[in-house]
């Protein structure tokens, strides 16, 4: 058993569902099949639940009907029989009547909202099986609103999953591709729920894991983890082996072809993670595993905006004992995770990125410490690699490469795989090129 999930990329267009078919089939391996909304669907849903929210109805269903015309099109274009066009408009006529129906429920909860969202998946995974259907492959659609769970704090409630889709699999053993939803799943109240934007990843390693399966690739338009940032830095290059720890890191830090909880399920359970690009699926991708067979002293960069850096000052001068736990009981009263944080005698420096609770946090950490301004707009770049305590000169090599860089922040020695660096966003592109260039061989 193996599992593949496919990004709203690579289902965005009848050819590129094809081409996905084609892929699932020729490789005879049994395997479950992950998908994504159909590209740039969940911004038009998000879209439709936001005019609903400000009472623009007909803004709601101008965007319905645009949305509709666009997947009847698609249906058009991908099946082939009169009978599976007339199956896939029936797809297409079912869930946009229950779209449309939300448009004036008043008050439009956030329970709505999430059905709403979770029309994507609903909608691609259904033309997708019924299109496997039509060309006669052995395939079901197992719905994963009926085995993926979170619960009150938003975490999967691993027990559950393995048992409901275990139980679920046993039941189709005679089907040798089974495709369900990325995404989306039911909270403790039994209501529809995600595992928020990016989660389809997450979704795959969770079943890879439940089902202890062989391998879980994750098919993107990348051919796998580059060393940099392609988009921003010139030369970069696939990395084809990145063991469980270095991949969290680099996916936690912005690593965009990895949402930053995939990595977890998969490493309890020794599950191999691959990374593919469907453009060229003969392309060795980047192997993420627990036997990383060569070690390297910098493997890649990944960098992450929207960073704010938060510096307080014990009022108690020296030997404040006590201090740090104050500072954390706050963050952690506010569900705020820290990035990073250096500390001296009487100072601390963190950063978080999520601000919606800055002003509370801000108010409550007043009442016992100062605090200097915050800079908004900064950019972690997490440099990922091999940090054994023996080794010299690494943090040396990063500096030197930043000499013309402005540094916020250095937080280093807390793990063997990550060195981070506070940059303002307006340097990250240069300071990129710059590590770039300063620590690795072209």
């Amino acid at each position: 058993m193996q599992v593949w999930k496919f990004g709203g990329t690579s289902v965005g267009k009848p050819e590129r569902m094809k081409s996905i078919r084609n892929l699932v089939i020729e490789d005879k391996t049994r395997k479950i099949v992950v998908l994504s909304a159909l590209s740039g669907t969940t911004n038009s849903l998000l879209e439709i639940g936001e005019a609903i929210k400000q009472n623009e109805s007909d803004q709601a269903h101008a965007v319905i009907t645009k949305l509709k015309a666009h997947y009847q099109a698609f249906i058009e274009e991908l099946y082939t029989t009169a009978e599976g066009k007339a199956k896939g408009q029936k797809i297409i006529k079912k869930e946009f009547d229950f779209i449309g129906s939300l448009v004036n429920i008043s008050p439009f909860t956030l329970k709505q909202d999430k059905e709403l969202v979770a029309q994507g998946e609903l909608l691609s995974t259904q033309i997708f099986s019924a299109y496997m259907e039509e060309a006669g492959d052995n395939v079901v659609l197992i719905p994963a609103l009926d085995f993926m769970r979170i619960d009150a704090d938003n975490e999967p409630e691993l027990a559950t999953i393995e048992e409901k889709l275990n139980n679920l699999l046993s039941q189709q053993s005679d089907k040798q591709i089974i495709v369900t939803q990325g995404f989306i799943c039911r909270n403790p109240r039994g209501e529809v729920d995600n595992l928020k934007r990016g989660g389809s990843d997450y979704t795959a390693s969770l079943i890879g894991g439940a089902t202890r399966s062989e391998e879980i690739q994750i098919w993107t338009d990348i051919d796998g983890m580059h060393n940099n940032d392609p988009r921003i830095v010139k030369r970069t290059f696939p990395v084809r082996e990145l063991s469980f720890e270095e991949a969290a890191e680099l996916a936690y830090f912005g690593a965009k072809i990895l949402h930053p909880s995939t990595i977890t399920p998969a490493k309890m359970r020794g599950v191999p993670v691959r990374l593919k690009n469907t453009m060229e699926p003969n392309a060795p991708g980047t192997l993420i595993t627990s036997n990383v067979k060569n070690v390297n002293e910098i493997t890649a960069i990944a960098a992450k905006d929207n960073i704010t850096a938060i510096y307080i000052h014990s009022t108690r001068m020296l030997n404040a004992y006590g201090f740090l736990r104050r500072v954390f009981e706050v963050f952690e009263k506010y569900k705020t995770p820290v990035d990073m944080i250096t500390t001296s005698e009487v100072s601390v420096a963190v950063t978080i990125d999520n601000p919606e609770n800055l002003d509370l946090i801000t108010e409550e950490l007043s009442q016992f410490a100062d605090l200097e301004p915050h800079d908004y707009n900064q950019s972690i770049i997490c440099i990922v690699g091999n940090f054994m305590a023996d080794k010299a000169g690494i943090a040396k090599n990063v500096i030197d490469a930043l000499i013309d860089i402005p540094v916020r922040m250095i937080a280093y020695g807390a793990s063997e795989h990550n060195m981070s660096i506070l940059v303002d966003t307006k340097d990250k592109s240069k300071a990129l090129e710059a590590l770039n260039e300063g620590l690795f061989k072209f």
